[in-house]
């Protein structure tokens, strides 16, 4: 063989396969909602979307450590969740942020787009609800004072709360996570929600165990997904008993409350892991 047949051996082995070309594309967003513009490059490190069938049922695969930023090590602490998939759409429904789609609907079952415990943890069964779904009442009891839990309340009612679905459980080494599900008739409702709930620097309304929260600015920027909005806070130091962190996403009509917390401190890999996966699961 030639230096050069060798040469050119060489560069045909080393050259990757290429993309599945009939995956989808991630949907665009509409050109009047209000959404965060980055391009998730997050969403390139993971290949997030995989068809199962009809188009209407999706596979999310699990991340490798080494694919996320700032997750890149053997022992950072991520949790083993079992492989993440969406739940089938109905019949001729779209997907959430498909351009057809002018409601921005979810028209999966919410209770389906709950994302699932991780392995070794124990399913705090008070957050199930009746037939899964959570009273109002219920959910409010997150927040700190009866003022806050009246004003958010009555927001809530006020912008048609259509229902809530929560899943919550503790892991081996303490840690409580709370996500909660909160779903509206069109994705501009939800949009103003999530602006009620949200600031730049801190939530509007403060959580039980965390008084004072501020922005999280470790968690990392590049997590950002195309469609999905985000604000995530940590409590300010010094922290009570334990440590509160939070994270409120939207996307389409749902917006998604995460709450994690930790007697002493609450580590921040797993609570990037559970928000990150939550958004994939709803976007």
């Amino acid at each position: 063989m030639t230096e050069q047949t060798e040469t050119q051996a060489e560069s045909r082995a080393e050259t990757p396969p290429p993309a599945v070309s009939d995956a989808p594309a991630p949907p665009p967003a509409r050109k009047n909602r209000r959404v965060l513009r980055a391009v998730g490059r997050w969403t390139a490190a993971v290949t997030v979307f995989g068809v199962l069938g009809a188009g209407t049922a999706y596979g999310i695969t699990r991340m490798e450590r080494t694919d996320v930023p700032g997750l890149a090590t053997e022992s950072d602490g991520r949790w083993a969740y079992p492989e993440l998939t969406r739940p089938p759409l109905p019949a001729g429904r779209p997907a959430p942020l498909a351009v057809d789609n002018h409601a921005n609907a979810h028209y999966a079952d919410l209770r389906a787009l709950l994302l699932p415990a991780p392995e070794r943890a124990t399913e705090d069964k008070a957050l199930r609800g009746d037939d899964g779904w959570l009273a109002t009442k219920d959910f409010l009891a997150v927040y700190a004072t009866g003022k806050d839990r009246s004003e958010a309340g009555q927001r809530l009612t006020d912008f048609g709360l259509r229902h809530v679905a929560a899943r919550g459980w503790t892991t081996p080494d303490g840690t409580r996570t709370g996500v909660y599900l909160l779903q509206f008739d069109t994705g501009e409702v939800a949009d103003v929600i999530f602006d009620d709930f949200t600031e730049y620097d801190a939530p509007v309304y403060a959580l039980r165990g965390a008084a004072e929260a501020e922005y999280d600015k470790g968690f990392p920027a590049a997590a950002s997904l195309e469609g999905v909005r985000r604000f995530a806070y940590d409590e300010s130091k010094p922290y009570g008993p334990e440590q509160v962190r939070q994270a409120y996403i939207v996307c389409g009509d749902v917006v998604a409350l995460v709450v994690q917390s930790r007697k002493g401190t609450a580590a921040a890999v797993p609570f990037q892991q559970t928000v990150m996966s939550q958004s994939l699961l709803l976007g």
